[in-house]
């Protein structure tokens, strides 16, 4: 039987995870947060006092890494590096600009793109990320590009950080969010754009219920879901 995939990808904090696991649950999906995928390699080069921008020292320290992907009872995607869970590690704000560096980097992306494809072999899926419609599922049955604008992303991020017991302050946030941007929009290995083919849901005006009500029925119009 040929499984079903939902691609959707999106600059950085645009609610993808938050909203792509909440949509799976629905579904009956599994959820794959490409993202902490990436993130749990920034932190092994940063716990490694690597510098995330330079292959040099990254490369290397993809020989033996033991990075694997559970879910929980609730659907949620639970990140291990070297036999320890760092899901929440993984969500310091120190890591989010890493991520983007190390995903930058050719070799790293190769050496993760069977991983996440494989995914989509064994199951139904909804997987997030940047290039998810475009490179990794370029076949996708539905793709959809959720965005939402930088000013309102970098309040939510700031929520969230606080929620967490953070500092967070929105000026320093917005900077990072546009500079991001800027790093995915321009980078020379898959460099994050609307598949041609993609739906696009702009949430910036949205709460979350409405949001996944939007993302909700951008799927079922595609699917029988």
């Amino acid at each position: 039987m040929k499984h079903i995939s939902i691609a959707i990808d999106g600059p950085a904090g645009a609610g993808k995870s938050t909203l792509a696991r909440q949509a799976a649950q629905r579904l009956g999906f599994l959820y794959v947060d490409t993202g902490a995928i990436y993130r749990t390699v920034a932190l092994k080069a940063l716990e490694s006092s690597a510098d995330p921008a330079d292959p040099e020292q990254v490369v290397p320290l993809l020989d033996g890494l033991n990075v694997k992907m559970d879910h929980g009872p609730d659907g949620g995607q639970r990140m291990f590096l070297d036999g320890k869970d760092v899901s929440d590690a993984i969500r310091q704000h120190r890591v989010s600009g890493a991520a983007s560096q190390v995903a930058a980097i050719p070799q790293v992306r190769e050496f993760l793109l069977d991983f996440q494809r494989r995914q989509a072999r064994e199951h139904d899926v909804l997987m997030d990320g940047r290039d998810i419609g475009t490179v990794v599922l370029p076949d996708a049955d539905v793709k959809i590009f959720l965005t939402a604008a930088p000013e309102a992303r970098a309040h939510r991020r700031a929520r969230e950080l606080e929620l967490r017991g953070e500092k967070a302050d929105y000026e320093t946030i917005l900077h990072d969010i546009i500079r991001r941007d800027e790093q995915d929009r321009n980078r020379p290995v898959a460099p994050l754009r609307q598949a041609e083919d993609a739906v696009l849901v702009d949430t910036t005006r949205l709460n979350l219920e409405e949001s996944l009500e939007a993302l909700l029925a951008a799927i079922k119009e595609r699917t029988d879901r």
